[in-house]
């Protein structure tokens, strides 16, 4: 079982040191953030190389960032192998929130990235079915963005008090 900092320097001996970063967490996992760039590059890599074997998609999670005008996508992977898991973060501008879908490495991306899509507006580049998963498809806006203006009605019927 790797740790995540092992991980990091076998990516960085991989892939080179321009594309990561490492982020110890004050709480909980600490996680490495990707270049967006090569998402799906890295993400392949983890899936099939020998020492890493990461075979699950555990979560896949869209965030908002409104400090810094961005949103993210957070990767949680594990190898049922080696037992070992790793969080990975890819950020991106609010103005252009693309980010390579992974859903030809991991099946399980599919529903997580249209989620993340719905709730959070990332489009995910390549996506067999990008569409909404849990509003309407004529809703309006992404509901868990930090700026978020809940529409007062929809389709005739008020949505809130």
């Amino acid at each position: 079982m790797k740790q995540p900092e092992e991980i990091f320097e076998y990516l960085k001996q991989n892939f080179g040191e321009s594309l990561f970063e490492y982020k110890a967490a004050d709480v909980g996992q600490p996680w490495i953030e990707i270049d967006v760039s090569s998402v799906k590059e890295i993400m392949k890599f983890l899936r099939d190389d020998n020492e890493l074997l990461f075979d699950v998609l555990m979560c896949l999670s869209g965030v908002h960032y409104p400090d810094k005008e961005a949103v993210g996508v957070t990767y949680h992977i594990n190898s049922t192998t080696f037992n070992h898991s790793l969080a990975l973060k890819a950020i991106v501008p609010l103005v252009d929130p693309v980010v390579p879908s992974v859903e030809s490495i991991w099946k399980t991306a599919n529903w997580h990235e249209r989620e993340a899509w719905d709730m959070v507006g990332i489009r995910f580049k390549d996506h067999p079915n990008h569409k909404r998963i849990l509003c309407a498809d004529d809703w309006e806006g992404h509901p868990l963005r930090k700026d978020y203006v809940q529409q007062e009605f929809y389709q005739g019927m008020p949505t809130g008090e």
